[in-house]
Parts: C-alpha cells; structure tokens; sequence
C-alpha cells in the first residue's frame, strides 16, 4: 500500500518507492546497518512477491502480493499457490 500511495500521491518512481521503503527506510529507524537490503551479514528479512515486474507492484493496490516471507533468512510463510505470468 505504501509503494502505491508514493507512485500515486507524490509521484515516486516504483524504484524510487521501493527504496524509501526498504533501505531509507531501515537507516530512517537507525537499523540500516542490519536489514534494509539483501547483502551479506544482513538479516535476510524479505519478501518474494508474485508479481512479473517490479514497476507493477503500485497497481495492485489493496492486492496481497506476497509469496513467500523470510525472516533471519528462515521461511516463515509460503503461499500454497504462486502464480505470476510473464508476458
């Protein structure tokens, strides 16, 4: 929802978005240091989303993209199903 609202209400790219609200995101909480991207020594908190390109995310607004979900670089959540086409 937030990467959505960013591209439609101030006009972010969804790269722009993505980073606000993963990396700044993470250093704007003083955590840049642990999470906020995927690099080595990192947490290795992240999402997959089903979706076949990035820059589609924001107009899936409402939508639950989400495929799978790790933590400490553990798999909390896993859809039964994921689907994503390519065009």
């Amino acid at each position: 929802m937030v990467i959505a609202l960013a591209c439609r209400r101030m006009s972010m790219s969804p790269a722009e978005a993505i980073s606000a609200s993963t990396i700044n995101g993470a250093y704007a909480v003083a955590r840049g240091d642990q999470t906020g991207s995927i690099e080595f020594g990192k947490q290795a908190d992240l999402i997959m989303l089903s979706v076949p390109d990035y820059r589609e995310i924001p107009y899936y607004f409402g939508v639950n993209l989400v495929a799978m979900t790790m933590k400490r670089g553990r798999v909390v959540y896993q859809a039964s199903e994921v689907q994503c086409q390519n065009n």
